[in-house]
């Protein structure tokens, strides 16, 4: 490992305060890292026990819930036809119909509250088998939601009544489906579309759906279209004295100007390609995984100009990286877990590891942190929580029945866990 420090002022664009978290905006959470500052959050539940509600939904899909207020939203594919099939190498599916669609429910029930049907889709485009038609995590602020579904729409919504404000269009060919989801800054909402037809970022303005900027990705040298794919959740952040979105793709990790799209820097990370991890921001350093085929788990500086690939990284490490899910950071650490359960703390500043423990089954869902504690998601619905720092404390093991594979939200005093079925309310009622 190289290792490689320097010292900035670093700020992570926030939606909330750190007095406790009542909301949850986006993709894993108001700063987009995993971390949450919510007051209270549940450490014991089982299905018989500390279970404030549970519905069934509609269809199925990956996206997590997002909570603004008392009310709770998600995406759904009402699919008809499924069948499992091999196409390539790929495990996939393919359905004769889908229908996109969104939900309200009551937080403190779960009732639903509204419905809204967004686009109905014939023959669509196969996904994965672990993926879904509805796999991008919705974005919220006041009076506003936002749904992407990637190549098969986007759609404002008034928050309350479901009303459709405006829909929109940003085409690509996934070759497995969706997975990027969208995230909100000042008027734009900015989108990640890295397909094996084109690879570019691009803005639209949030009250119209009309396109703003488009910046396309660095040249991506490979003869096989399917390698040019990405999935990653862009991290908006503030460091060394600017905002930036910075976005991984195949081959490059690149910041931009999340007003103009400019570029800010860039750093090559190597062939990695369909990259599901979003990056986190700790100690002056963007951490992101590389994706297929040998995941790496990259550390680099984020106050260079122009390619930087030479002078800003950190440390990398092939450790038991995940190709899926996310890390999250606390404190001096950083945290991931494999695809198959394998649970890794590391120094953030050096890469350092620090633990490594066999969690058991699979791991897609991306680690949460709150109240000093990192709570892992295994993929047949049980919950590992352990004591944040360099030393391995199990805390509790929890289960619920399902398939989890959408990332859970967290708020003050509660848990919102997605199965393929089920949303689970779990805390206090």
């Amino acid at each position: 490992m190289k290792h490689w420090l320097f010292f900035c002022t670093v700020v992570v664009l926030p939606f909330g305060g750190w007095a406790g978290e009542t909301v949850w905006p986006q993709f894993r959470g108001p700063r987009g890292d995993g971390t949450s500052a919510a007051q209270g959050v549940p450490m014991v539940w089982a299905e018989s026990s500390n279970l404030a509600w549970k519905v069934s939904l509609p269809g199925r899909g990956r996206s997590s819930p997002v909570v603004l207020g008392e009310r709770v939203w998600l995406t759904s594919a009402v699919e008809q036809g499924v069948q499992r099939t091999r196409i390539g190498p790929d495990d996939m599916q393919t359905a004769e119909d889908v229908s996109l669609r969104v939900l309200a429910l009551e937080a403190a029930t779960g009732r639903v509250l509204w419905e809204t049907v967004l686009f109905d889709v014939a023959q669509p485009d196969p996904v994965h088998w672990l993926n879904s038609w509805a796999t991008p995590t919705p974005a919220v602020e006041a009076g506003r939601l936002y749904c992407d579904f990637g190549t098969f729409g986007t759609a404002c919504l008034d928050d309350a009544t479901g009303e459709v404000l405006w829909k929109t269009r940003v085409p690509l060919d996934h070759q497995v489906g969706p997975g990027s989801s969208p995230v909100l800054y000042e008027r734009l909402l900015i989108l990640a579309r890295d397909g094996r037809d084109a690879q570019f970022v691009t803005a639209v303005d949030k009250a119209t759906g009309e396109a703003v900027w488009r910046v396309e990705r660095p040249p991506i040298n490979t003869g096989s279209p399917n390698l040019k794919k990405s999935f990653a959740t862009p991290l908006l952040l503030e460091a060394a004295g600017r905002s930036q979105l910075v976005s991984p793709a195949a081959h490059w990790v690149v910041s931009y100007d999340p007003v103009t799209g400019r570029e800010l820097w860039r750093a090559r990370h190597g062939d990695g390609f369909s990259i599901g991890t979003g990056p986190v921001f700790a100690h002056g350093l963007v951490l992101f995984g590389t994706g297929c085929f040998k995941a790496q788990l990259f550390a680099i500086g984020v106050d260079g100009e122009g390619d930087v690939t030479t002078s800003r990284v950190a440390w990398k490490t092939l450790r038991q990286v995940p190709i899926m899910s996310s890390p999250v950071a606390v404190g001096d650490e950083v945290y991931w877990v494999s695809d198959e359960g394998m649970a890794t703390c590391a120094d953030a500043r050096t890469g350092e590891i620090r633990w490594q423990e066999r969690l058991g089954g699979g791991h897609l869902a991306s680690p949460l942190a709150a109240e000093g504690r990192v709570y892992y998601f295994a993929q047949d619905g049980r919950t590992t929580v352990v004591r944040a720092g360099p030393v391995f404390e199990e805390l509790a093991r929890n289960k619920v029945e399902g398939t989890v594979i959408a990332t859970p939200a967290m708020v003050d005093g509660t848990i919102y866990l997605r199965t393929d079925t089920h949303l689970h309310r779990i805390g206090r009622p």
